[in-house]
Order: structure tokens, then sequence, then C-alpha cells
């Protein structure tokens, strides 16, 4: 039903985009004929609107992954460098944050470590809502921030990186088991923010995973009863993560680093000095405009990695379909 959902509105969508671009060419005709200036700029302004429109449901076609439309788990992790890099990933929790608010999601910080001085060591940011998982997928890999540095008494220019990782949400039609004398459960007290009852207990609860060596942790919920289930959820999460990306990889037989969009492989540059530009090294996208994009306009970028994906996966998939 969710299916048939989805397709019949992406049908009634084309019909009526069909419909509106049909009426529009009539009105454009009726107004030369009676050399009605304004509505043919009005009906101009209606075909560039059909036209973005049309724009951006061609990008959600390609969100045809099987776990596309779920929501997403988002963590990030400081690279080498101290304080430098855990100020860029803290930098980078707030672009996601920004992104997830201009396209309507809820996000929920589920794991925050803070950094020695500023910033954080690590963040788990949970993203709810449509396709939040298909999107925030092509952010996986290691993103590198060359700046003036705030913290260099002498100014100097500073290279910093950070890791992030994106894995979907396991809803209730997937069923990922697990044997549980194969996860060591560890628990903690937190840190950061959260008041007494949180930094006083052993709330905090982290899970490893033995096989694989996937470790998951949860600590914003005061009960340890919460973070624990939390945790279990995030773990199946990952592990189901885990599968699709050995599948990715086997249908896509990625030959090259510079296309691999796995942990460790550095996808973007932001550089704030000594010239604004941020770049994307896999698609060769481009912006002049590097804090716009720290606020959270990724959709450019986004688009052109998924469809970059997409394309170079099209063969194989059919292929192992």
């Amino acid at each position: 039903m969710r299916e048939r959902t989805k397709l019949e509105q992406a049908i009634t969508a084309l019909r009526r985009m069909q419909s509106d671009f049909e009426d529009t060419l009539s009105l454009i005709e009726l107004g030369e004929a009676d050399n009605d200036a304004a509505m043919i700029a009005e009906s101009e302004a209606a075909l560039r609107n059909l036209h973005s429109e049309a724009a951006a449901r061609e990008i959600e076609t390609l969100l045809s992954g099987e776990a596309d439309g779920n929501n997403g788990y988002l963590e990030i992790h400081a690279g080498a460098g101290g304080t430098e890099s855990q100020d860029w990933a803290n930098m980078l929790l707030r672009m996601y944050m920004r992104w997830a608010e201009k396209h309507g999601h809820k996000s929920e910080i589920i794991e925050l470590s803070d950094g020695e001085e500023a910033g954080i060591k690590s963040a788990t940011l949970h993203v709810k809502g449509a396709n939040a998982y298909g999107w925030l997928k092509t952010e996986a890999g290691v993103h590198r921030l060359v700046r003036i540095s705030p913290f260099d008494s002498n100014a100097r220019r500073h290279t910093s990186f950070a890791s992030v990782w994106v894995y979907p949400e396991v809803d209730d039609r997937i069923n990922i088991e697990i044997d549980e004398k194969d996860v060591r459960t560890d628990t903690y007290r937190a840190s950061g923010a959260g008041g007494q009852h949180v930094n006083k207990t052993d709330s905090a609860v982290r899970l490893t995973h033995t096989p694989t060596g996937i470790v998951v942790q949860c600590q914003n919920e005061r009960s340890q009863h919460k973070n624990r289930a939390n945790a279990w959820k995030m773990l199946r999460a990952r592990l189901y993560e885990e599968e699709l990306r050995k599948r990715e990889e086997a249908a896509q037989a990625i030959a090259s680093a510079k296309t691999d969009i796995g942990w460790g492989h550095q996808i973007r540059s932001y550089v704030l000095q000594p010239y604004q530009m941020v770049k994307d090294l896999r698609t060769g996208v481009e912006s002049p405009t590097p804090q716009n994009v720290l606020d959270g306009d990724l959709d450019e970028f986004m688009s052109a990695a998924l469809a970059a994906r997409i394309e170079g996966a099209s063969g194989e998939v059919k292929d192992l379909d």
C-alpha cells in the first residue's frame, strides 16, 4: 500500500504538470493573439515554475533504493588534529541540522562527545523525514576544511578533516536477526549537557557487535532502558546498512577510490582561505559561497552525487536484478 500510494502520487503529479503545461501554452497563444503582454509574461513565469518542478521531480526518481525512503542516522567523527578537527566536526553537525530544517525534517542528536577545548569528538544525528536516508547517503566520506584557524594566535592556515557515516533507520517491515551473545553491552555516564540525573548515573549505553566490530552508543535519554532500546535499534540499522553497502559494491564494481563514497575517502573540500570555494571531488560541482553551504544549502551537491551514483551503477544493477 505504501508503494502504491507513492506511485499514485507521482502519476497524479505528472498528469497535473502535463495539464498545466498544455493550459499555459494555450494562454500564451491567446495572449499573442490579443497582444496581451501581461498574460504572456505571467504564462512564461508559470512555464519556468513548471520547469523547476519537473527538474526537482526528476531528481526524486533517483531515490529508488531499497531504503532511500527511510529516516536516517548520520555519524560525524573528528579526524586527527585536536581542537581544529573537533571544531570542524561541530560545524558539519550544524550544517546537516540546518539542511534537515530547510527540508522540513526533524533532527535529534542521539549521541554527542564534546571536544577537549571546543567542538565535538563525535556525534550521531537522527534525521526523520521523507527520503532522508536517500539524500544523506551521498554525504558519507571524509570532508576537508581549509581556513585561517581561530585557535591559532599566529593566524596561520590550517587543514582539518572529519568523517561522515550514514545509515538508514530500519522500520518494522525489515527483520534483522542479531544473536545477543554476539553483542557486548557497556554502560557509562553520559557527558555534556543533560542535567544532574543524566551525568550522575550510568544511563548511557554502548553496544559492540563482535562479529563485525560495529559499535553504537546512545546517551540522550535519562533512562538506561530507553537508551538501550535506542542503541539496539541503531545496531540493527548499522547491520542493515552494512548489507546494503555490500550489495551496492557488488553491483557497482567500484574500481576507483575517487568514486567510492564509503568511509575513508575524501569527497569534498571546503576552502575559506585563501579563497572561497566548496568543491565536490566526485562530481566536480563547485560553490563560491561556502557560508551558504555550511548553512545547509547542499541540494546541488547531493543531487549531482546521487545522479552520478545511479548512472555509474545502472548497468550492473540491471544485471544483478
